[in-house]
């Protein structure tokens, strides 16, 4: 078929996608074709699943996959418009009251997911003369955000709450309007942010802190609470906190969680919240029972930990580098990423399905396989996926000394 595009855009795109063929970068989806749980079938093999981000076990839980059912046929299958016109249901309504109990804060925002979440907060909030002072190594989507405010961007040093004073302090006092922003749990490292020092640093220099608790909620703290409730703070001690609803909750869609006040200029100012369709009323139904097996299934998190430390364990043992994570997020950082790649491959090869991560979404020199755990993995299963890394020993290890 002949292009209609113009010559020059034919010829960026082809040496674009050139070059990331070449650096090993280029990405594609692999379809599955079973439900997503710790084992699928892709592409007609059935693999053990170590790179889903379904921390509790819950996106195959069969309570869930009645009450969907239930909710369809209740309520149907689309919301048919944005929040603000016809498209917010009572069970969207019912979902907000009840994740703002969990929570212990005043009130909830929905939107469509986690990346509109952070687009919709960060754009509504800050603007041209204000100043956004964030962890170098947030999510892409709140990076994004903060550019696309035209607010003053400034990234401090990893979990460096100095340094995110230092960035403050480098500021004109002028800038009156300023905000902080790290994630709970970071998504390629899998470490904690110090919240604890955060917060002194948010209110010393009277910054609204905003914390990203994507793979924090349902994972750490007390009824899953998040990265507030694991360095044993306040509930209102981080004003504004955004959840996902898509990792450990097994669902879809994402929530802004704080002061009513804010949520409801949120409401006003959060374009993403605005102008799109709202989520399904039957996700929110679900979403709501997802909600309960979070806060009363405390044995989840107890196996999910287990798990943690069998992995652990069995690789430090074998002398593979683990990135200091106490979390679902366990990390073998590689470094180049033809050796991650390969190692990736290797893997699947021997049924287990282990992402490998590589630049741009993680520095250059910083490629990793980032091993995903669940509450639903068998010891059996962490067993085999130990197995098959000490086969790959003598070949890679050498890469990493």
């Amino acid at each position: 078929m002949t292009s209609s595009l113009p010559d020059n855009w034919q010829s960026w795109l082809v040496n674009t996608l050139a070059a990331r063929d070449r650096d090993g970068l280029r990405r594609a989806p692999a379809s599955i074709d079973s439900m997503q749980a710790t084992r699928v079938q892709r592409d007609g093999q059935w693999l053990a699943n170590f790179c889903s981000n379904d921390y509790l076990g819950l996106a195959a839980e069969p309570a869930l996959q009645d009450a969907l059912i239930d909710a369809v046929r209740r309520v149907g299958v689309g919301a048919g418009s944005a929040s603000l016109v016809c498209g917010h249901h009572r069970e969207h309504a019912a979902l907000s009251e009840e994740l703002a109990d969990w929570l212990g804060v005043e009130a909830v925002l929905l939107f469509g997911n986690g990346y509109l979440a952070n687009l919709g907060v960060l754009t509504g909030l800050a603007g041209r003369g204000d100043a956004i002072v964030q962890d170098r190594l947030n999510h892409a989507s709140l990076i994004d955000g903060a550019m696309a405010s035209g607010a003053k961007h400034l990234r401090y040093a990893h979990a460096d709450a100095s340094a995110a004073e230092q960035r403050f302090a480098s500021l004109p006092e002028s800038i009156s309007k300023r905000v902080l922003v790290s994630d709970g749990v970071f998504s390629m490292d899998g470490d904690i942010a110090p919240v604890a020092d955060l917060v002194v640093v948010a209110k010393r220099q009277q910054a609204l802190f905003i914390l990203d608790e994507a793979h924090a909620f349902g994972v750490i703290g007390s009824e899953g609470r998040g990265s507030v409730s694991h360095a044993t703070l306040a509930n209102d001690a981080v004003p504004l906190r955004i959840g996902t609803l898509g990792k450990a909750f097994g669902v879809y869609g994402a929530f802004a969680a704080g002061p009513r006040v804010l949520i409801d200029a949120l409401q006003q100012l959060a374009r993403p919240a605005i102008y799109t369709t709202a989520l399904p009323p039957a996700l929110a139904a679900v979403t709501r029972v997802a909600l309960k097996h979070v806060r009363n299934d405390q044995w989840r998190r107890d196996q999910l930990q287990a798990n943690i430390a069998q992995f652990r364990t069995g690789a430090l043992a074998q002398g593979w580098r683990l990135m200091s994570s106490e979390t679902a997020i366990q990390p073998i950082l590689i470094g180049d990423t033809a050796s991650a790649n390969a190692l990736s491959a290797e893997l699947l090869a021997r049924g287990f399905w282990v992402s490998s991560i590589r630049p741009p979404t993680v520095p250059v020199g910083s490629a990793r396989l980032r091993v995903t755990l669940s509450s639903a993995h068998s010891s059996e299963a962490i067993a085999g996926l130990l197995n098959a890394l000490a086969e790959l020993t003598p070949r890679f290890l050498s890469n990493q000394n």
